[in-house]
């Protein structure tokens, strides 16, 4: 297959359907190895066969540099025969710890991400050296907390610090059975538990106020909100939305048959509005952009006679094209905004500079040009009459280009605009390279480890394009995460900078974390929460949402939805979820809650001292170094700019012309319709429908209907969901 009918069979570059999902445990990165290690009170036998070490054994380990101690307990279970010996030699240590007692047994000293329930408790004696104890309901991970008691406590904070986790990987092999791998994670959580009060022993005894924490909102199991800062009370005040705007908005669309489809990123007065109105009218859809046009056929289908997008300009193109090619053209599409609503990562593929990435594209057959959705039709099309082009989403860029690479040899990839997941599309590619060839096989079929080293240099992305949301979360916030949210449960999008991808990639490893769209992000923290329910026990997860505010009114919907469905008979147990804004302090506005802002004078003179650039509700704003708090495109997406066009539908006076989407029908330099070309570069797996079983790779595919978010097509395909590695 050539690479030109690769890009127009688009669809058949998604892996094929795996049996099971799998499980990967990325390596993580770690800068050196561990350079010291711990003290101990509970020692083990220098020979891995004894199970219970004697006192005089445990003397001797008490004198025994703390490496050596970390170094001796990796190989105790390293050299261990099978997996059912060492879960005998976990059962035998966590009968010799000793029990907590009630008042350490807290929802405060839990340790998150653990199946069990994993009590940790931390502090630094008078002679510098920090003591540990802990305890879990459950007897293996009992076994693991003796393991890092005895490693740990009496350690100093810096040799607790020191401790590598990939030195104590061994002690992930020891449990087995079901629920063997989440268990096997409870060493990782305990160890970065014990890490955070190491950080905080030293903070303080180098007299360090602790530092302000980031703005948070808790979900109580009643529904009810409680706001930590001010860019937190910000966000929570159109949670419980004004009646009246709801009523208004929702008579409006009823009776003029007005469909919404909006980005999760809307201004949290809107998204709130939006939220309670689909309870009243059910042609409102909050979403990424990968199913906005998708919806709005939808609706058009229903009888929707007007389509108004919420969001940015590129959607409401989209959207424009897609219901004009589903052979709806006379329903209406309008925008919120008379003035153009852009989009960073838009206006870089639309570039001077990224045209000469193409160009260069076209110079390396054979190649092809995976762009990121986030583009404009227009941007897809001219890239296609350079190199052949497809599109790809957050969710399922990386199963497309392993299956690209896996089916024309020698095949160049160049992704683009985003910089910094092109940069993590190729971290995570070499963190592949080091996988064993069964583990990379889970990922994709047709791959090993010689076939992702050989595609390493043959996949080029676009080096300066950024979300100016995700360009935010760098090393301030990267750092500050590190302090004091390490053992808290990490999202990120796709598009942040490498060192937040680096940390939640890590805290993936260990069941803590997640790398991908907005819908996985949200789907993550749902599965987390269903999971505490389920056990029906007190508890407080917390989340730190890597990624753009604006998701907060779909993340408490869902959690207030989650709660109500688990309402029983029997006694609730009180969870909370905490939703944590990792801000950049460069990107919040020294304003109050009321709105009135404290910033400097004015005056031009003054401008300098400006490093925030007010945003449009209080607590918002914008870097002037590129860091937002929230997408300033986005917020042009007003509740009065949308009841103001319901207002005025139907538009007999012209008087939304400017609101209108676009319609393309300039042609390209080969002269295909813009629109048309464009859209056919569109495509996603998460609504194909299959009718048949798909056959194994290399063979005939047969011939599939695909309805993809921007257009419905005859294709191949390969999977009837999203896969997403994260």
């Amino acid at each position: 297959m050539d690479v030109s009918s690769l890009a127009a069979a688009a669809p058949s570059l998604v892996a094929p359907p795996l049996h099971h999902k799998p499980h990967l445990a990325f390596p993580p990165h770690h800068p050196s190895p561990a350079r010291g290690s711990i003290g101990v009170r509970c020692a083990h036998s220098p020979s891995p066969h004894p199970l219970r070490p004697s006192a005089a054994t445990a003397d001797e380990e008490v004198s025994l540099p703390p490496s050596l101690r970390v170094s001796r307990l990796a190989e105790e279970f390293r050299v261990s025969p099978d997996a059912a010996d060492r879960a005998r030699r976990l059962l035998a240590r966590a009968a010799a710890l000793p029990r907590l007692g009630e008042a350490d047994r807290v929802a405060a000293n839990r340790v998150m991400g653990c199946v069990a329930q994993v009590w940790l408790v931390g502090r630094c004696d008078g002679a510098g050296r920090m003591r540990f104890a802990a305890d879990s309901d459950s007897e293996l991970s009992r076994g693991y907390c003796a393991c890092l008691v005895s490693a740990l406590d009496g350690a100093r904070p810096e040799e607790v610090l020191d401790v590598d986790p990939a030195d104590l990987a061994p002690l992930g092999g020891a449990a087995a059975g079901t629920g063997a791998r989440s268990r096997a994670s409870t060493w990782h959580n305990v160890l970065i538990g014990m890490q955070k009060r190491a950080r905080a022993a030293i903070a303080a005894r180098e007299g360090r106020p602790a530092g302000e924490p980031f703005p948070s909102l808790i979900i109580g199991r009643d529904g009810a909100i409680r706001a930590q800062g001010t860019y937190a009370e910000a966000q929570a005040m159109f949670l419980s939305p004004n009646e009246s705007k709801i009523s208004e908005l929702v008579k409006s669309l009823r009776e003029k048959k007005i469909g919404i489809v909006a980005h999760f990123y809307m201004d949290p007065e809107v998204q709130g509005i939006l939220t309670a109105s689909k309870k009243h009218w059910p042609h409102i859809h909050i979403s990424d952009s990968l199913v906005m046009a998708d919806s709005a056929v939808k609706m058009a289908e229903a009888g929707c006679e007007y389509i108004t997008v919420l969001g940015v300009d590129f959607m409401s193109e989209n959207v424009r094209a897609i219901l004009d090619q589903a052979g709806y053209s006379k329903v209406g599409v309008y925008r919120m905004s008379s003035d153009q609503i852009g989009c960073s990562l838009a206006d870089a593929a639309s570039s001077s500079a990224y045209t000469h990435f193409l160009k260069e594209a076209s110079r390396s057959p054979p190649s092809l040009h995976v762009i990121y959705i986030n583009t404009s039709l227009e941007t897809k099309a001219h890239a296609h009459e350079l190199v052949p082009t497809i599109t790809c989403t957050s969710s399922n860029v990386v199963a497309t280009i392993l299956q690209a690479f896996a089916q024309i040899p020698g095949l160049n990839v160049w992704y683009g605009p985003d910089s910094y997941m092109g940069a993590n599309i190729a971290d995570l590619f070499q963190r592949m390279a080091v996988m064993s060839d069964e583990e990379i096989a889970e990922i994709h079929p047709s791959h090993n480890k010689k076939s992702i080293n050989a595609l390493l240099p043959r996949l080029h992305y676009y080096q300066d394009g950024n979300c100016i949301v995700h360009d935010m979360f760098g090393h301030e916030v990267v750092d500050k995460i590190k302090e004091q949210y390490c053992d808290a449960f990490l999202t990120a999008h796709f598009e942040v900078p490498g060192e937040m991808f680096s940390l939640s990639m890590e805290a993936k490893t260990r069941g803590m974390g997640v790398v991908g769209s907005t819908q996985n992000i949200l789907d993550f923290i749902k599965n987390h929460l269903m999971e505490a329910l389920d056990r029906n026990i007190d508890d407080h997860l917390q989340f730190v949402l890597g990624t753009e505010s604006g998701m907060i009114t779909s993340i408490v919907a869902a959690v207030r939805e989650l709660f109500d469905s688990y309402k029983t008979s029997q006694q609730s147990a009180n969870i909370e979820v905490e939703i944590v804004f990792p801000v950049s302090s460069d990107a919040v506005s020294n304003t109050s809650v009321n709105g009135s802002h404290h910033l400097y004078s004015s005056t031009v003179t003054d401008l300098d001292n400006v490093s925030v650039v007010p945003g449009v509700s209080s607590g918002e704003g914008c870097s002037i170094h590129g860091g937002c708090a929230s997408c300033p495109y986005m917020k042009m997406n007003s509740l009065r700019s949308l009841l103001k066009v319901c207002h005025q539908l139907p538009d007999r006076d012209n008087r939304l012309v400017a609101y209108q989407a676009s319609r393309f029908n300039a042609k390209t330099p080969l002269g295909k319709l813009v629109a048309e070309v464009g859209q056919q570069r569109d495509y996603q797996t998460s609504s194909c429908t299959m009718k048949t079983q798909v056959p194994s790779v290399g063979s005939g595919l047969p011939e599939t209907t695909w309805h993809s978010a921007y257009g419905v097509k005859t294709g191949r395909v390969r999977s009837d969901h999203n896969i997403s590695i994260f």
